[in-house]
C-alpha cells in the first residue's frame, strides 16, 4: 500500500497541522464544512435486567400462591356439595273431587262413623229505653249438667226437682234421659232449669245439686247435677218495662250476636280431628225475663240460645264419603278438605240426642278427598334404593299421584340406608 507525506510526519506535528488547518477553514467561509450531527442513540432494551441468553428462564419461581388459592377453591366447592347433601322425596298426594248426594247414618260414640254431641248455652242482653213499669215475680233460670254414675241409663220426667245445698229448688223444663256410665266416667246431659218461685235470692252462683225424688235409694248418690254458670233473672217487685214489639225487635238483633258466640264456643270445644258440617248445629232461642238497666231508665232484654252440634271424626266421615263417590277406594287413610262446602240435613226433624243411638242424615255438595301420605312409610320403602328403583316403588303407593326424587351431590344415585336421613315433603292440594 502506498504511503502519503502525512504518514511520515510525527504524530505531534500532525496534530498541530490539523488544528491550524481547521482554524483556517472556519475563518474562511468558502472553506466551511457542514455541521456535524451525531447519530441517534440506540433504543433502550425492553428490560432493564441484564441480557441473558436463556431469556430469563433461569431462576423463575413456581406460582405457589395461585396454586394454593385454586386448591382452596376446589376443596371448598367439594365441601359445599357435601354440606348441602340431602335425599328428599316430594309427594303430590292422590286427590279426588266429586259431588256428594246421598244418605248416611252415624252411631253415637261407636262404629265406623261415630258422632258426638257438643252442647252450648249462652245468653245475650240488649239494652233499650224503658217505656213503662210492671210488677213481676220472675223465677231465676239457668242450665245444669246432670250426671249418671250407674251402668244403666236414667230417665227424669218433666219438672223433676233439683235441690241446692242451701235448700233452693229448681226444676227441669222437659224430660231427659241420662246415658249410663260409671263413677269415674259418668254419662251426662245438660238441661235448662227454673227456680221453683220468684225472687232475687234464687240468683245463685255455680253449685252442686241433688235429686230429692231419689232420696232413700241407691240412685240418689249416683244421679247428681252441677251448674257451671250463675242462675239469673230472679226478681220480685216493680221494674221498668217495654212493649212486646220492642222486646221482639231487640231479640231479633241479638240473634246474630248470639249465633256467632255459640258457633265460636262450639269450635273451641271440638276434639282434635273432629268437624261440624254446616247444617249440623241445632240452635233454639228462648226469650228470658227482662231485667232493669242502669238507674231504671233502661231495660235489659235477654235472649238465651241453646245449641247442640253433631261432630264427626273428620277421617271417618271422609272414608264414608269416599266409599260412596269413589268406586276404586279401598279403605286407605283419607282426609276431607274444606268440609264447609257440604250441607247436612237430618233425616228427622228435631235436635239429636245421645239416647237415640243413631243419627241419620243426608249430605249434598262438592267434596275434595285427599289420600293421607305416611312419610315414614315412604322413607322406609326407598332407603338404600337407587333413584330409579325408588321411583318404581313409590309408583305402587295408591296415595301418591306424583313424586319428585332428589339426591345430592349429583354423582350419588342411591338413597341413604337410614330412613331418618330421607326428607319427605307433601305438596298442598288446592280445593279450587
Amino acid at each position: 500500500m502506498s504511503k502519503t507525506i502525512t504518514d511520515i510526519i510525527p504524530p505531534s506535528r500532525r496534530r498541530q497541522m490539523e488544528q491550524e488547518s481547521g482554524q483556517a477553514l472556519s475563518e474562511n467561509p468558502e472553506y466551511s464544512t457542514p455541521s456535524y450531527t451525531p447519530p441517534p442513540a440506540p433504543p433502550r432494551p425492553v428490560s432493564d435486567l441484564p441480557y441473558r441468553p436463556d431469556n430469563g428462564k433461569i431462576g423463575r419461581k413456581f406460582p405457589w400462591g395461585v396454586a394454593l388459592i385454586a386448591l382452596i377453591v376446589v376443596a371448598g366447592s367439594a365441601g359445599a356439595l357435601y354440606a348441602f347433601a340431602d335425599a328428599k322425596v316430594t309427594i303430590t298426594p292422590t286427590s279426588s273431587t266429586a259431588n256428594v248426594s246421598g244418605d248416611f247414618s252415624a252411631t253415637f260414640a261407636t262404629g265406623d262413623l261415630p258422632y258426638e254431641l257438643i252442647s252450648v248455652d249462652k245468653t245475650v242482653s240488649g239494652s233499650v229505653p224503658s217505656e213503662s213499669t210492671e210488677t213481676v215475680n220472675d223465677p231465676a233460670q239457668g242450665t245444669i249438667t246432670i250426671y249418671n254414675a250407674q251402668e244403666t241409663k236414667q230417665t227424669l220426667i218433666k219438672n223433676t226437682r233439683f235441690e241446692s245445698p242451701a235448700g233452693l229448688i229448681y226444676r227441669i223444663q222437659d224430660s231427659v234421659t241420662i246415658p249410663g256410665g260409671s263413677v269415674s266416667s259418668p254419662g251426662s246431659v245438660t238441661a235448662p232449669v227454673s227456680a221453683d218461685t220468684g225472687g232475687e235470692n234464687y240468683n245463685i252462683g255455680p253449685t252442686n245439686f241433688t235429686v230429692p225424688g231419689l232420696k232413700g235409694s241407691a240412685t240418689f248418690n249416683l244421679v247428681t247435677a252441677k251448674s257451671s254458670a250463675p242462675m239469673t233473672g230472679g226478681f220480685s217487685g216493680t221494674r221498668p218495662s217495654v212493649s212486646q214489639a220492642t222486646r221482639d225487635a231487640q231479640n231479633e238483633k241479638s240473634k246474630a250476636t248470639l249465633t256467632d258466640s255459640i258457633n265460636a264456643e262450639i269450635t273451641s270445644k271440638l276434639k282434635a280431628g273432629y268437624i261440624v258440617i254446616p247444617g249440623g248445629t241445632f240452635i233454639s232461642y228462648v226469650p228470658q225475663h227482662d231485667t232493669a238497666g242502669k238507674d231504671n231508665s233502661t231495660v235489659n232484654v235477654n235472649l238465651e240460645g241453646t245449641a247442640v252440634a253433631v261432630a264427626f271424626p273428620q277421617a271417618a266421615l271422609a272414608k264414608a264419603i269416599a266409599y260412596r263417590v269413589n268406586g276404586s277406594y279401598a279403605g286407605q287413610p283419607i282426609s276431607l278438605l274444606n268440609p264447609s262446602t257440604l250441607t247436612l240435613t237430618p233425616a228427622t226433624p228435631g235436635t239429636p240426642t245421645a239416647e237415640q243411638g243413631t243419627f241419620a242424615f243426608s249430605l249434598a255438595g262438592p267434596a275434595t278427598l285427599v289420600w293421607d301420605v305416611d312419610g315414614s312409610k315412604i322413607a322406609g320403602a326407598v332407603a338404600g334404593k337407587s333413584r330409579s328403583a325408588a321411583y318404581t316403588i313409590i309408583q305402587g303407593f295408591p296415595e301418591v299421584s306424583q313424586a319428585v326424587l332428589t339426591v345430592r351431590p349429583f354423582w350419588k344415585q342411591t338413597f341413604p340406608d337410614d330412613p331418618a336421613s330421607i326428607k319427605i315433603a307433601t305438596t298442598t292440594v288446592s280445593t279450587k
